[in-house]
């Protein structure tokens, strides 16, 4: 069956065709233009229509560089229904390298907004009425907080069949089942508009993570697959269901000090084995940080310098034992960690360091 025309802001889009929109968002005090860009790419069959989205918090920038190679791959040329991806979504945070935008407030807090509000209001409400209100489904792509970094997961309420269904199909192989947030759009998503929502936590903000941003283009095209936007593969490897975790927690900082990390990301902590260790600057005192739980570390600050009270390891927890879990983890970093071979080749004009 034919797709149909779809229209995002003043522009419409036929089928079979891929143009780029620009939204309008509140300009700049230097009075320059801000626009929110939505690659449209309809195609030529009907099928669902699915939003894919990065930086609504403006720092986090892996997503973004997801979407621009999801963009190039192949097989979209070979879509049924609709995918309209969206680079950027906090385009003024994203300007000045914040979470938030100018005026402080958290859009991922905002939904479901306001023409007449806030900054942060109005383009929860652009989102809303242009992307969201169209869509079937979708994928919010986010990374740790600044000086954090995230073990690649899968965030979702899985009471919802089809979410898990999309949860299961991504391949990462943490899944947490995610209670929603206030104000997020994720709750606007699947408690007021019955469209079920992905959140791909994976990397730092402010970094590029490469086996993140491998595992996010993966994980997005098995989803399209399992949701017939995409034909399957011919290859029928079966994929290993990952085990979702019951319940994570965070072991934070007994004293404030300088912390050693003994532990990465990924790595499986038994009850009472020590994850770090905080010392004084003057190398008087050492006092060791120790998992409560036994559980897979899907998240860790990197910033060595911590507070009392301070945030340091999130635990992942599980109601059987973790090491088929960390099994999967490792064979999981294994996949997509970059080999040598894609370091760029020596340039032959350069002359050799004596």
């Amino acid at each position: 069956m034919k797709n149909n025309p779809i229209q995002i802001g003043d522009t419409t889009v036929a089928p079979g065709d891929h143009q780029t929109v620009d939204l309008p968002l509140a300009a700049m005090y230097t009075h320059n233009d801000v626009q929110m860009t939505v690659h449209v790419i309809n195609g030529k069959l009907a099928g669902p229509v699915m939003f894919i989205c990065a930086a609504i918090h403006g720092d986090e920038i892996n997503g973004v560089e997801i979407i621009r190679r999801l963009l190039k791959q192949k097989q979209i040329s070979r879509l049924r229904g609709t995918l309209l991806a969206i680079p950027i979504v906090n385009v003024h945070g994203f300007l000045s390298n914040s979470r938030y935008l100018p005026d402080g407030r958290d859009l991922n807090r905002s939904f479901p907004g306001s023409r007449k509000g806030s900054l942060a209001g109005r383009i929860a409400n652009t989102f809303m009425k242009q992307i969201l209100q169209q869509s079937d489904y979708g994928i919010d792509l986010h990374t740790g907080a600044r000086h954090r970094g995230n073990l690649p997961q899968i965030r979702a309420d899985l009471s919802n069949d089809t979410a898990k269904r999309m949860a299961d199909a991504f391949g990462v192989p943490v899944i947490v089942d995610s209670t929603i947030r206030d104000g997020s759009l994720r709750e606007m998503g699947e408690t007021s508009g019955g469209v079920p929502i992905l959140l791909y936590e994976a990397g730092e903000a402010l970094r590029f993570d490469e086996v993140s941003i491998r595992a996010g283009v993966k994980g997005i095209l098995n989803v399209m697959r399992a949701l017939g936007m995409l034909p399957r593969t011919k290859a029928r490897t079966q994929a290993k269901r990952a085990i979702i975790s019951t319940s994570t927690s965070w072991v934070r900082a007994p004293y404030s000090g300088i912390l050693r990390t003994l532990v990465p990301l990924g790595a499986k902590a038994v009850k009472g084995s020590v994850l770090g260790v905080i010392g004084d600057p003057l190398g008087a005192s050492e006092y060791q940080v120790v998992a409560e739980e036994e559980g897979i570390i899907i998240g860790r600050t990197f910033l060595p310098l911590v507070h009392e009270g301070e945030a340091l390891f999130h635990l992942a927890h599980y109601a059987q034992k973790t090491d088929k879990v960390f099994t999967q983890v490792g064979q999981f970093q294994d996949t997509y960690e970059p080999d040598v071979a894609m370091e760029l080749p020596p340039n032959p004009q350069d002359t050799p360091i004596p």
